[in-house]
């Protein structure tokens, strides 16, 4: 229990209990009293002083959420664009006496009756959203998990479509009203401030006809600018990047804007004026993601690309993108910009080498918008993109050259990834039909750039240096295959290359040429085609003089070329040996990213692995001396592999499973299968692949294993067992989607 001046003092020093009594409802008990405790409320209330506090409250609240409303899991409540940003502005609005309702500020002229309307439908929907989600969990829950989205869905009646869940219509709802939330509440902030303390009078700088500049913002000369002339709702963002001064637009540009993004229709994308203006937007040396964001944010980027407007708020619950379609496209475009900048040079000195000596740099940026512009369509996403990136390109005058090379890029974004990650790359073969069909250096060069930017603004789990060792890989062969004219070097003459420079390094060890020879005897060519030379060198210093022994051998080192754990394992063959391995390494904590598996002549395992870590183990040294050691004490244990261990699924996974998809093919050269598996991500599911390839007698040759957020596409390469005939081919497809369903 309060008095009143007790309520007064309360309220003076700390800014929640001041925002609830500004809340207080007379639900019963003397009205005169409460009539006084809202009066001394009022008198005691600094309105500016109130306003910067629930700013500032607001600027934090939305630094715990990232400044995002794109979440996959949104609160509703407190998040950017959510209940909490609405109710802001009705509080400073209570505070600074200007009413207490929208309808009350659309009287005070802050509001028009249409951007009320808006706001009441905001509200409206997140209020039910909700409640929904309160009586469907059954206590107070204000976040959207995995768990709850589809149930939601149902109660507030989505329904899925062919291409569609009913849980990603409601999702793309709730981002769509987020970011009207997020809109309004910018303008209304801004015009709320001006009000409650006004900036200083200064006199605006005339920039053209349309615009000038008032307190370093970019300014309308009048409300209906946008009216009398269409064209200039490209030319703000245009002037944005040219007048490196401006630090943003006033509330009325952008409240002008927003209300004026209707007339951007097709009369208005015809114009050649405003095409050229939208290309010159792409061209400019500065602010080219800031104004696509802002156009992104005010609803214009939308209107222009309306295929781009189809895909705003778009999840897609594939397991691998954390962002909308839109905010991905943004994320790309950021990476690739990131690229030109000084301060980002040490993240990837190769693609800020490349990008800054990249001739129209512009034209990755508008294969940017459209990689994934077709998300949602159904069918291939990339052919689709490429039809909307010519039609595009046509019409916006691109020279061939650069569109030719536009659409290319949208039609192969994802070639470059697969390659790298599902092919051996050491195979002069693969390197010379990824050569190719890329055909030449510029071609080479812009998909680099691109896969790096698209790969990395999917999430931030999925990049890893792994990935970017393999692309740097991949992209340097390609170079020196393509300068040989395409063609990919002779496999001879590559394995003598190889073999020459692998006995020039074990010479820096001091031991001599022959040392090699008893090792090299037992190996096929696979063998030499498949490592480097420096890879070549290090088996053979720890193998050259333990060649027959009976003890199995672990060595592990450092990952020369990056993060990571290289290892080698050198045993008597067995038929269980790669599932007791990758399930020791689970065990372990440690994730297979690559595995090269042979068989000498004389009957010995020669695997090699490259392993990630998913926790801090202490040193370095440590971490290698456990493996070793550990691993070579369990391959001299009898008995059938022990498991890889329990574990949990996330709620994604849980809630939005991937089917597995099984394939197996011949390869090109006939002699062997490739198996690809696509499944959840879950604790085991190597092994288990592992496991049904044994009971099937398949020999395993090599492994790549593309972890993608929550989802696997691992590529196996086999031999063996029944493989030819088409029946136990299908058998094994059968038992291991059996096997890995969710």
């Amino acid at each position: 229990m309060r008095t009143v001046a007790e309520c007064a003092q309360a309220a003076a020093g700390d800014l929640t209990i001041c925002t609830a009594l500004l809340e207080a409802r007379l639900l019963a008990g003397d009205g005169t009293l409460f009539a006084e405790v809202c009066r001394q409320l009022r008198e005691g209330l600094d309105a500016e002083s109130f306003f910067d506090a629930k700013r500032m409250e607001q600027e934090e609240r939305h630094r715990r959420y990232q400044d995002s409303p794109y979440s996959l899991e949104p609160n509703c409540k407190e998040a950017p664009g959510g209940l909490r940003d609405l109710q802001t502005i009705l509080w400073i609005t209570r505070a600074a006496g200007f009413g207490d309702s929208w309808e009350d500020l659309a009287r005070h002229g802050f509001v028009t009756r249409d951007e009320e309307e808006q706001l009441l439908r905001s509200l409206t929907f997140l209020q039910r959203l909700r409640c929904h989600l309160h009586l469907h969990v059954g206590r107070r829950e204000d976040r959207l998990l995995f768990d709850h989205q589809t149930a939601l869905a149902g109660r507030m009646g989505f329904v899925p479509t062919a291409t569609r869940l009913a849980s990603e219509r409601l999702m793309q709802q709730y981002y769509r009203t987020a970011k009207m939330v997020t809109q309004l509440n910018t303008i209304l902030l801004q015009n709320i401030g001006a009000a409650i303390s006004p900036p200083a009078e200064q006199e605006p700088s005339p920039i053209n006809q349309r615009f000038r500049k008032t307190h370093e913002l970019l300014d309308v000369v009048a409300d209906d600018v946008f009216q009398r002339r269409p064209a200039a709702l490209l030319e703000a963002f245009l002037l944005m990047q040219q007048h490196a001064d401006l630090q943003g637009m006033t509330a009325r540009t952008l409240r002008a804007l927003w209300h004026a993004r209707t007339l951007i229709d097709d009369e208005f994308r015809r114009s050649v004026d405003n095409r050229r203006c939208f290309l010159s937007i792409l061209q400019q040396p500065r602010g080219v993601l800031h104004e696509l964001r802002r156009m992104n944010q005010f609803g214009l980027l939308g209107r222009y690309l309306p295929n781009f407007g189809k895909i705003v708020g778009q999840m897609q619950h594939d397991l691998f993108h954390v962002y909308t379609v839109d905010q991905h496209t943004l994320h790309v475009l950021r990476n690739l910009r990131r690229f030109l900048s000084d301060e980002f040079t040490h993240e990837y000195p190769l693609c800020s080498e490349l990008m800054s000596d990249f001739p129209r740099q512009w034209v990755l940026y508008v294969a940017a918008l459209f990689h994934d512009i077709a998300k949602g369509r159904g069918g291939d996403h990339s052919e689709l993109g490429a039809v909307d990136a010519a039609e595009f390109c046509a019409a916006h005058g691109v020279a061939a050259e650069d569109g030719e090379l536009v659409v290319w890029l949208v039609r192969h974004h994802l070639l470059m990834s697969s390659v790298a990650q599902k092919q051996d790359i050491a195979d002069p073969e693969v390197v010379g039909a990824f050569a190719a069909t890329v055909g030449g250096e510029r071609r080479l060069v812009a998909l680099y750039l691109f896969t790096v930017a698209d790969i990395r603004g999917t999430s931030p789990k999925v990049w890893n240096t792994w990935k970017g060792q393999l692309l740097e890989q991949l992209f340097r062969s390609t170079c020196r295959t393509l300068l040989d004219g395409g063609q990919a070097p002779v496999r001879q003459g590559l394995i003598e290359e190889r073999q020459q420079h692998a006995v020039r390094l074990l010479r820096y060890f001091a031991l001599p040429d022959s040392v090699h020879q008893r090792l090299w005897k037992q190996l096929d060519a696979v063998y030499f085609m498949r490592h480097s030379a420096e890879e070549i060198a290090w088996h053979t210093r720890a193998l050259y003089y333990r060649i027959g022994r009976e003890e199995p051998l672990v060595k592990a080192r450092l990952n020369p070329q990056g993060e990571g754990l290289e290892v080698l394992v050198f045993t008597r063959d067995q038929r269980d040996l790669f599932a007791r391995l990758v399930g020791f390494f689970s065990r372990s904590g440690y994730t297979i990213v690559d595995a090269k598996i042979h068989t000498t002549r004389h009957g010995y395992a020669l695997d090699t692995f490259m392993l990630l870590d998913l926790g801090d183990r202490g040193s370095d040294r440590d971490m290698i001396s456990y493996v070793e050691h550990e691993l070579s004490d369990r391959l001299r244990r009898p008995g059938p592999p022990e498991g890889p261990g329990s574990g949990r699924l996330s709620r994604q996974v849980r809630h939005f499973p991937v089917q597995p998809l099984v394939t197996i093919e011949e390869d090109e050269k006939g002699a062997h299968y490739v198996l690809s598996v696509s499944a959840t991500d879950r604790p085991g599911l190597l092994y288990t692949i592992a496991l049904t390839l044994a009971a099937h007698g398949a020999n395993l040759h090599t492994a790549k294993i593309s972890t993608l957020g929550e989802r696997v596409e691992d590529t196996f390469l086999i031999s063996g067992g029944d493989l030819r005939e088409t029946a136990s081919r299908i058998r094994l497809e059968t038992e291991l989607i059996e096997r890995l369903k969710p």
